[in-house]
């Protein structure tokens, strides 16, 4: 009799409400994005400082409070934290619409962040998810996002001209309710383990090296995203001569070319772990080809979308594993402290990247800019190369011993 257990089959279901939950609060979120400083700019009180806060502090509590919120899910349970942060954002977008004043968005926004979930729903997909097939449940997770991200800003310009921000806002708190409701009675909740089980394993946590590449890993991935699209509109505008509202158009058929580049990268890397760290090196070296190309496109734009569709090759297939990998390294009972943190690293690249990025499109040419963030690409890929061993590959850590 063979002692082989046969392989677990993928379940669309917790997959696709998850993903479909994180969507409708990630479009609520982001539909404010393309309209939010220039309605901000007009309240009561309003200074350059005060929109600038308004557009980013949400970006400041949701790092402060993953790994909190993270390590609370390896406890109280996921579906608890989730059901939470989705009423505090809820709460927070209906202050921010009713509000009338720059204070009064900016709290709104400041709570928007602090229901912090994004760790609490990658550990409940993780709980739900067998191993062979995270990296699959990841990629329909990450997509969704993507999808939310393009949807947004094409309707949320749309919609405030119609509804104006402050029904934007209302919109969002409806969403996000919605959200909440089908957490409550659609999925399953995970895990939840006592306390007392989950101390020291937390503290192993801080003390393992593959956790920490991982965590850097996505500072350097969404450092790169941020400041990205901090230049990429600017060159859009003023090199392709392509009006603000009309980017979206670009961005659409990018994204939607990246998927012939991802779509492989993750069959192959559920091939085995040698796969898997080849996939990751690939993917960098996609990451550093794209910035390559949108440094030198010019204002062409065939040249620009080809690059930009090569970029989010790589970056999707990232964004994808990049989670999985941390639920590999870290024990069952710190999955959610493990998460938080590499949240917060997430939330934290985006800071600096944007504000990078910034500081370079306002003093250099965009090119330049883009040249500077392909070297950090390349710097990153040339690190991992170096590192042959596959257990220790930087950001592609082997399963734990």
């Amino acid at each position: 009799m063979s002692n082989s257990s046969p392989q677990p089959v993928f379940s669309w279901r917790p997959v696709g409400l998850l993903s479909g939950v994180m969507a409708i609060r990630m479009l609520g979120l982001f539909m404010v994005l393309p309209v939010l400083a220039l309605y901000a700019g007009d309240l009561p009180g309003a200074t350059p400082l005060l929109v600038g806060l308004a557009v980013g502090v949400y970006g400041i509590t949701q790092a402060l409070l993953q790994i909190p919120l993270g390590a609370v899910s390896d406890t109280l349970g996921r579906k608890p934290v989730i059901i939470g942060g989705l009423l505090l954002f809820a709460a927070g977008s209906g202050l921010a619409a009713l509000g009338g004043s720059i204070w009064a968005v900016i709290a709104g926004r400041a709570l928007q962040g602090a229901g912090a979930i994004s760790a609490a729903v990658i550990a409940l997909l993780a709980d739900l998810t067998p191993p062979v097939w995270r990296t699959r449940a990841m990629a329909v997770l990450g997509v969704s996002i993507g999808a939310a991200f393009s949807l947004a800003m094409v309707v949320g310009p749309l919609l405030a001209g119609g509804l104006g921000v402050p029904g934007v806002f209302g919109l969002t708190a409806g969403l996000a309710l919605l959200a909440a409701a089908g957490i409550a009675l659609l999925v399953p909740g995970g895990v939840a383990i006592q306390a007392t089980a989950v101390r020291r394993p937390r503290l192993v946590m801080l003390r393992n090296p593959g956790l920490w590449r991982l965590v850097l890993g996505v500072f350097l991935l969404h450092g790169l995203l941020t400041a990205l699209f901090t230049v990429l509109p600017g060159i859009l505008r003023d090199l392709a001569g392509l009006a603000a509202g009309q980017h979206w158009r670009y961005y659409l058929p990018a994204l939607g070319a990246s998927l012939a580049l991802t779509l492989p990268l993750i069959k192959l890397g559920e091939q085995g772990q040698a796969w898997a760290v080849w996939c990751f090196r690939l993917a960098v070296g996609l990451l550093t080809t794209g910035l390559l190309g949108l440094a030198l496109a010019g204002g062409r734009l065939i040249g620009l979308g080809a690059a930009l569709a090569v970029f989010f090759g790589g970056f999707n297939f990232l964004e994808a594993s990049l989670p999985v990998r941390v639920t590999l390294v870290v024990d069952e009972a710190s999955r959610g402290a493990a998460l938080g943190l590499y949240a917060t690293g997430q939330f934290l690249g985006a800071f600096a990247g944007g504000v990078a990025g910034g500081m370079l499109g306002g003093t250099v040419d965009p090119a330049l800019a883009l040249l500077l963030a392909a070297g950090v690409a390349g710097s990153w890929l040339l690190a991992s190369l170096a590192d042959y061993r596959p257990k220790s590959a930087i950001c592609m850590p082997g399963n734990r011993k």
